[in-house]
Formats: C-alpha cells, sequence, structure tokens
C-alpha cells in the first residue's frame, strides 16, 4: 500500500537523477566540450529543492523520529550542514568561471548527497515507517510539504515530474490526492497535466479519479 513516505522517495529518486545530470553536464564543461552550460545552471534551482526538502525534514520528520529513536537525527541534520557547505562550494566554483574546480565540486557534491540519501532510504525512513504510527507519518509529510513556497509549487511541478519514473509520479499523486483539500488539489493537476503533456494519458490510466 502506498503511504506518506512513498512521496518522500520519489522526491530522492528525482535529486539523484537531477545530480546525476548536473554532474555529467560539469564534467562534460571542464573538458572543453560546448552545449552543456544550460544542464550546468540547473545546479541553482536543485539546490533549492534541496534546501526546501531538507528544511521540511528538519520541521515535519525529526521531531517524531526523535521521540521513538533518540539521538538518530543528529547525525543527518550534519549532513544537511554539509550539503550546505558543498554547495557553497560549487557556486564559488561556477561564478568564478573555474571549470575544472567546478567539476570538482560537482562530483564532491554528488557523492554527499548519494551517500546522505542512500543513508535516509536505508535507515532514517525505514524508522519512520517501522516506528511512527501512519497517522503521525503523513502530518509530518503534512509539515515538510509546507517548507516549500506555495508561490513556488508550479517551477516543484514542472522540476518533478518530467524527473520520475511512472510508478513515483503515480505515488506521488495518489498520496498528495489523499493529502490535499481537493479544491487544491485540482489546481495541482492542472500543473502536472501542463507539464506531463503525452506522458498524462499513462498517468490518467492508472490513477482514474484524474479523470
Amino acid at each position: 500500500m502506498v503511504g506518506p513516505i512513498d512521496a518522500i522517495t520519489a522526491f530522492h529518486n528525482a535529486f539523484r537523477r537531477d545530480m546525476n545530470t548536473i554532474d555529467a553536464a560539469a564534467l562534460r564543461v571542464a573538458r572543453g566540450e560546448a552545449g552543456h552550460e544550460s544542464k550546468l545552471e540547473r545546479f541553482r534551482f536543485f539546490n533549492e529543492m534541496l534546501v526546501w526538502h531538507a528544511h521540511g525534514e528538519e520541521l515535519g520528520i525529526f521531531p517524531v523520529l526523535e521521540r521513538v529513536a533518540p539521538l538518530v537525527v543528529e547525525a543527518y541534520t550534519i549532513d544537511h550542514r554539509r550539503l550546505d557547505a558543498a554547495f557553497d562550494a560549487m557556486r564559488a566554483a561556477v561564478t568564478a568561471g573555474d571549470a575544472l574546480a567546478t567539476a570538482r565540486a560537482s562530483a564532491a557534491f554528488k557523492f554527499h548527497l548519494d551517500v546522505h540519501l542512500y543513508k535516509e532510504d536505508v535507515h532514517l525512513y525505514l524508522l519512520v515507517r517501522e516506528r511512527v504510527p501512519a497517522p503521525d507519518q503523513a502530518r509530518a509529510v503534512g509539515v515538510m510539504s509546507g517548507a516549500v513556497p506555495r508561490e513556488r509549487f508550479p517551477e516543484v511541478i514542472a522540476w518533478l515530474y518530467p524527473l520520475m519514473g511512472i510508478e513515483d509520479r503515480e505515488n506521488t499523486t495518489r498520496i498528495w490526492q489523499m493529502a490535499m483539500p481537493p479544491e487544491i488539489f485540482s489546481g495541482v493537476v492542472q500543473l502536472i497535466r501542463k507539464t506531463l503533456g503525452d506522458d498524462w494519458t499513462e498517468l490518467v490510466r492508472r490513477v482514474p479519479t484524474l479523470a
């Protein structure tokens, strides 16, 4: 059965895919290849998404986990601060126009992010699934989603849905449908439809209530 944590897993998968694209672009630019600058520049909005995600975890997920697994979240909070530092290093390299330093910073950023997300998937969110009651999980994910500025939500959907596979799209859509008031979800549906284009048909086939 789909649960609230599946939406977080979908975001993690999207982060991995986008960071792969950014890191590959940074390497190609460092090699002197042209035409990859726009993919490299994705790192700016990517980091905005990552900051909202991390802040939401600290507001929504970490407090409920701390009650059932004390001392676990401290290590993940440290990870978040190190990810902030990794982004700062990459931004400084890009701003300086140093392609080699940018590629090195991007590789470091990607390595740390991959390790962090893997630990969350196999450890932190396993504890949440096993020890936090489902209603508390749902409330925590609701608090977490509130970290995204509402006026930026169209940008979030335009970033997220192209990066997800169909199962993650289905799970995320179903979770939002359960969690959001109908009048808000109807607006989100229109944003998803606009973003997906021809892929909308397959999502409706899997989630018939969207039709």
